[in-house]
C-alpha cells in the first residue's frame, strides 16, 4: 500500500509537474460553461491539484476535495474546503455539485462501480465529470499498474473506451482525448 498520508508534501512539490499544458487547458475549457459559484468536488483530490489548475482559470468556482489520506489533504490551498472520506462513500448530499474531478484517482478506488454510482448520487442533473489518468494500453501504463499492484494498490486501470463504455452506463455522454500514455475523459451526466 502507498503511504498516502505521509507523501503530500512530495505530491505538493511535484505534482504540478506530471500534469501536460495541454490537459489543464483542455480542463480549463471544460469548466468554462459552469455558473457562476458552482460547487466543484475533486474526488481523491490528495493536495488539490486539479482544482489548483481550475482556480488558475476560474477563482469564483466552489472548490471542495475529498480524500482518504489526511496527511494529502493538508497541503491543500486554503480556498479548498477539503474532507476526508473515500469515493465509495462520499460525505456530500444528493445532487450537490456540477463538476467532479478524477485526476490520477480513479485507478487508486477500491470499488470503481461504488465510487461511480456516488459520483451520480452527488452530481446534478447534466453534471460533468472529468478523469484524467494512464492509459493501461501503453507501456508506461502497464508499466505503473504492475509498480501499483507490486506496492498493495487496486490498479483499476482502464483503456479509455472501456472506461467511455462503464460510465455510458451511468447515465453520461463521454468524450476521450489521448496524450500518449495518458487521457482524459469529459462527460456530461444526462439523467
Amino acid at each position: 500500500m502507498i503511504p498516502f498520508n505521509h507523501l503530500g508534501w512530495i505530491f505538493k512539490t511535484f505534482g504540478a509537474k506530471i500534469y501536460p499544458k495541454v490537459v489543464q487547458e483542455e480542463l480549463c475549457t471544460f469548466i468554462r460553461p459552469l455558473s457562476k459559484g458552482a460547487k466543484v468536488l475533486d474526488v481523491g483530490g490528495g493536495t488539490g491539484m486539479m482544482n489548483t489548475f481550475i482556480y488558475t482559470c476560474r477563482k469564483d468556482l466552489a472548490l471542495t476535495s475529498v480524500d482518504p489520506a489526511k496527511g494529502m489533504l493538508k497541503f491543500s490551498p486554503s480556498y479548498i474546503t477539503s474532507h476526508q472520506g473515500t469515493a465509495e462513500k462520499l460525505p456530500f448530499q444528493d445532487n450537490e455539485f456540477e463538476l467532479l474531478l478524477m485526476g490520477e484517482s480513479l485507478h487508486h478506488f477500491r470499488n470503481v462501480d461504488e465510487a461511480l454510482s456516488e459520483s451520480v448520487r452527488v452530481l446534478k442533473a447534466k453534471g460533468k465529470l472529468f478523469i484524467y489518468d494512464f492509459n493501461l494500453n501503453t507501456f508506461m501504463g502497464k508499466s505503473i499498474y504492475r509498480v501499483e499492484k507490486f506496492l498493495g494498490e487496486p490498479g483499476n486501470f482502464f483503456e479509455p473506451t472501456s472506461l467511455k463504455n462503464k460510465l455510458e452506463t451511468y447515465g453520461f455522454t463521454v468524450q476521450i482525448k489521448n496524450y500518449g500514455w495518458r487521457y482524459t475523459l469529459s462527460a456530461v451526466l444526462e439523467i
